[in-house]
Parts: structure tokens; C-alpha cells; sequence
């Protein structure tokens, strides 16, 4: 996959639902729900209980973010 389809994908979704999946260490994940907030050229952040997070685009290429669309 490209990184610039992802770019492109996530950006027609800002300020919509998502659920996050993040993949770490010893098989654990952490998931997460909240919107799409804001777009930069190497990350974008998720508004989750009004705090920001930030993900790489690199991360979701290499499956270790997954963004499922609500």
C-alpha cells in the first residue's frame, strides 16, 4: 500500500468516528474510539475524550495501527 493513498483516505474522513487498534508489545492492543482531527505531512490525530493522540502513516502501512471507519 502507499502512503499516499492512506494520506488521501484518512483525509476524505477528518472529523468522522473511528475506532483505532493499536498493536505494542507482547501481544497486547489498545483500541480506541474518537474522530479524525487533525492532518499533517507525517501523522494525523484522533480527538479521544478530548485528548489528542497522534498516529504515523508509516504505522498504519505496516498494520501495527488499524483504522476501521464508523
Amino acid at each position: 500500500m502507499n502512503i499516499n493513498v492512506i494520506k488521501n483516505e484518512i483525509n476524505k474522513n477528518i472529523n468522522k468516528k473511528v475506532s483505532i487498534a493499536v498493536h505494542g508489545l507482547r501481544n497486547r492492543v489498545n483500541r480506541y474510539e474518537g474522530i479524525i482531527y487533525k492532518i499533517y505531512p507525517n501523522l494525523f490525530t484522533v480527538l479521544i475524550n478530548g485528548e489528542e493522540k497522534s498516529f504515523n502513516y508509516r504505522d498504519v502501512i505496516t498494520g501495527e495501527v488499524k483504522i476501521k471507519y464508523l
